[in-house]
């Protein structure tokens, strides 16, 4: 039988969930040894509607008579614990009834029908259909000892209105804090500074009384935010000195996630500097439920300021916590200069100078946890490298295997089996080869062309870095660039020097948005080859003599480079011809763990033939997917409301790559006058450097991406798929770009993309070709139209409006 009254000492972690937000929190704390009035609590199964079952009050009153027996006053708090009360999802504070100072078992127990009773009122009901709750409230119902107040409030954890962590905002009355929590009556207020850094106190302001308390407070608001992992909402009460606490529930305006409707929105839970430059290109579109939640799986570990996750879901797109990096540095005494210089060399992208960039307060040891976890970051990735050649050849061996043992599973528990023993592992493990991979190629490359640029100019520069294909063989380990293997591998299938099966083995996992689960890959859909062989039959453009020619532009430069600088030459030639080897690794490490990411939607598509739910599985997360598998269908309910935000995000345009503060991306798509590189909530004066989104004159800047100038039409894109409208000479406007553009990059007389970074793919892929390109402008897809003429200079990262089409 179900224990239907339990002290909260003796609460356990699998009756949690029946408890309510409330109890459940309440015993979790005092058994954790905070200072938590005793108290027990009455579960929904001991109710027949509103009133106790018959069996049920013997037991209450046999705990009542326990807490009395512990002395002091007789007195006693009912108080709600709905299911739903006190959750990350909706507080409830003040909606349902709670009555105090009660002394008799009659008293309880008219009190406990009054509490239980108050889940059916108006007030609730409008606040449930408020928060997209639209089912019936069951309630567990706590008792708890009176706390007789002298003084009563509230702390919140973190600023509620801006997310700013500097300090913690509290409110207070004198006497009992019912009125306080429900609004009746106005408070004192107050707040207390939090430390940044090593060396900078706490403070305190607000009212004297309340002052001998503060570092009670403060101290107990960090305690309970590091313990329930999120900023609190913490209800207190001092009596004879002592503090207590009455409640502690999540701060729901700074909640990222509505696990109902599937709106996700993490700059709303606090006071961020975000980017999406890097992620952007990897996951170009709006994720589904399970895509983001597989990534949090595999990036887990990738965690360095504890309580803070390094990456967030700002309206279903991938950004990246710049705040953390820059705390950590503020920290350590870097000031903002150095800041803004090392988020810049990780971006490889210009932030404003007049921002100001939001810091999480960070203890000594904090700052000392996250210097560990760097450590053991690079750690990793140094280990990750060195496994690099054994990855590499036995990888694709894997995901065969895998995807065949996921065909053949037909039992929801082998596939649940497999996925926690052999797919999650992998991807966690893996994950380690592409981060390891990047690092290597970007910081000596980066470093490396910087140089080139002050020696020699932005197009000597571009061309020794480019070069990357020692071949134009497509076969596996061949010396070819894998970003340019599925359009160079085309032109071999045409011309019958590979088959089709040997291609689609190679780059048949290679496409668009090819680390979101839900979209198929190429190989997937049997006339996908066809129709590339189709598009290259209409083109002229032979790839193989482009690379060619940058070849021979290349051997031109060094010529230049050997008469200019005699000196240099035998360091330099050392340096440069370490950059393609590993260029070609990265490339190579990235393809083979999107074919990692096939086998996870493999997975994903198997659970959903074995459910019964077929691509709705798309629209749970990891975690729910495995619950359904083990036949927990309760959330299934949540996919029509999850599918409608899924398209509602999908059809705003790509958010700026630099959001700074609480961002609501459709008040931001409905501005007529909004900006599309940067975002900042409470605003900043723009300087000339870095905005490119206002309108100056004919110019668009952006950064310099692959050097040459080129003048023509252009022919605005809002996805590959519109590939056949392109035309060659054309120049190729669009937000972004992954692999699925590469077939129309050699028919392009330059490209220019909202978002990129010199090592992004359109700007590697066209300097492997000779193209010239201006990646991170933020909004030339907004300014540009099809038909404008403009000139493209990548070398300055500059384009010229010669000409609208009318």
């Amino acid at each position: 039988m179900k224990q239907l009254v339990c002290l909260f000492k003796e609460l356990r972690l699998e009756q949690t969930h029946l408890a309510g937000g409330k109890a459940g929190t309440l015993a979790h704390l005092f058994q954790k040894g905070y200072p938590v009035p005793d108290g027990f609590i009455i579960m929904p199964m001991a109710f027949d509607k509103d009133e106790l079952i018959p069996e049920v009050w013997a037991p209450v009153q046999a705990y009542l008579r326990k807490i009395r027996q512990g002395g002091g006053e007789s007195s006693f708090a009912v108080r709600s614990s709905a299911l739903s009360e006190d959750s990350v999802m909706a507080s409830f504070a003040g909606q349902f009834d709670t009555v105090l100072n009660v002394s008799t078992d009659d008293e309880v127990r008219k009190a406990i029908r009054t509490v239980r009773k108050s889940r059916h009122s108006n007030e609730v009901q409008v606040y449930s259909e408020a928060k997209g709750i639209n089912e019936s409230h069951d309630m567990a119902v706590v008792i708890q000892k009176m706390v007789k107040a002298d003084i009563s409030g509230v702390l919140f954890t973190v600023d509620p209105v801006t997310g700013n962590r500097d300090e913690m905002a509290g409110n207070f009355i004198f006497g009992l804090g019912e009125k306080l929590v429900s609004g009746q009556v106005t408070a004192y207020t107050f707040k207390l500074g939090r430390k940044i850094g090593i060396w900078r106190r706490a403070g305190y302001d607000g009212p004297l009384e309340l002052k001998k308390f503060a570092a009670k407070l403060a101290k107990l608001g960090n305690r309970l935010e590091k313990e329930m992992g999120c900023p609190q909402d913490i209800e207190w009460a001092i009596a004879d000195g002592t503090l207590y606490l009455l409640q502690s529930r999540p701060v729901t305006t700074l909640i990222g996630h509505n696990l109902i409707t599937g709106e996700c929105n993490d700059s709303m839970t606090g006071n961020y500097l975000w980017s999406n430059v890097n992620f952007g290109e990897a996951i170009p579109q709006v994720m589904t439920p399970l895509t983001w939640s597989v990534q949090q799986q595999i990036y887990e570990s990738w965690q360095l300021l504890p309580g803070y996750q390094s990456s967030g879901n700002i309206g279903g797109r991938i950004y990246l916590n710049l705040s953390i990096y820059a705390s950590v540095l503020g920290a350590l005494g870097k000031n903002k200069q150095g800041i803004m210089r090392f988020l810049e060399g990780l971006l490889y992208t210009r932030i404003p100078e007049s921002m100001e960039i939001p810091l999480i307060p960070l203890s000594k040891w904090s700052t000392v946890a996250v210097l560990f976890n760097f450590v053991g970051i690079i750690i990793k990735q140094m280990r990750a490298v060195r496994e690099l050649p054994s990855f590499l050849s036995a990888n694709a061996d894997w995901c065969e295997r895998m995807q065949k043992q996921i065909h053949e599973t037909s039992e929801n528990v082998e596939l649940t089996f497999l996925w926690h023993t052999e797919i999650l592992p992998h991807l966690q493990n893996t994950v380690w080869s592409v981060m390891g991979s990047v690092t290597q190629f970007s910081d000596y490359t980066i470093k490396l062309r910087r140089e080139l640029i002050e020696l020699l100019g932005p197009e000597d520069a571009d061309t020794f870095i480019s070069g990357l294909s020692s071949s134009t063989d497509v076969r596996e380990g061949s010396g070819l660039l894998a970003s340019l293997g599925p359009v160079l591998g085309i032109a071999k299938v045409a011309r019958r020097e590979i088959d089709r099966t040997e291609y689609l083995a190679q780059y048949g996992h290679r496409g668009p948005n090819e680390f979101e689960l839900s979209v198929p890959r190429p190989a997937e859909d049997p006339g996908w080859l066809d129709q590339q062989l189709e598009q290259f039959g209409k083109s002229s453009i032979d790839v193989e003599a482009l690379l060619i020619k940058q070849r021979s532009e290349f051997t031109m430069a060094w010529k230049r480079f050997e008469t200019s600088h005699p000196r240099q030459v035998r360091s330099m030639k050392r340096r440069i011809n370490k950059v393609a080897p590993k260029a070609r690794l990265r490339e190579a490490v990235r393809s083979e763990y999107v074919r990692d990411r096939w086998v996870a939607r493999k997975f994903a598509l198997r659970a959903g033939q074995l459910t019964g739910l077929g691509n709705d599985i798309f629209f749970l997360t990891i975690e729910e997917v495995l619950n359904v598998l083990s036949e927990d269908e309760a959330v299934v309910k949540f996919i029509p409301a999850r599918k409608d935000i899924h398209s509602r995000y999908s059809s705003l345009p790509a958010y700026p790559a630099i959001i700074c503060g609480r961002f609501d991306p459709f008040r931001w798509a409905a501005d007529p006058k909004r900006r599309n590189d940067i975002y900042a909530a409470y605003g900043f004066t723009s300087d000339s450097t870095s905005d490119s989104s206002e309108p100056n004159g004919n110019l668009i800047t952006g950064s310099a991406g692959s050097a040459g100038r080129f003048e023509g039409v252009v022919r605005r894109l809002d996805s590959s798929e519109e590939g056949d409208q392109f035309q060659k000479g054309e120049i190729l406007v669009t937000s972004q770009t992954d692999i699925a553009w590469t077939p129309l990059f050699p028919r392009a007389g330059a490209i220019v993309t909202d978002v990129g970074a010199p090592l992004s793919h359109a700007a590697i892929v066209a300097r492997e070709l000779g193209i010239p390109a201006v990646i991170g402008c933020g909004n030339a897809t907004r300014r540009l139209k099809t038909g404008d003429r403009v000139l493209v200079d990548g070398g300055q990262g500059v384009v010229i409006l010669r000409g609208e089409k009318q």
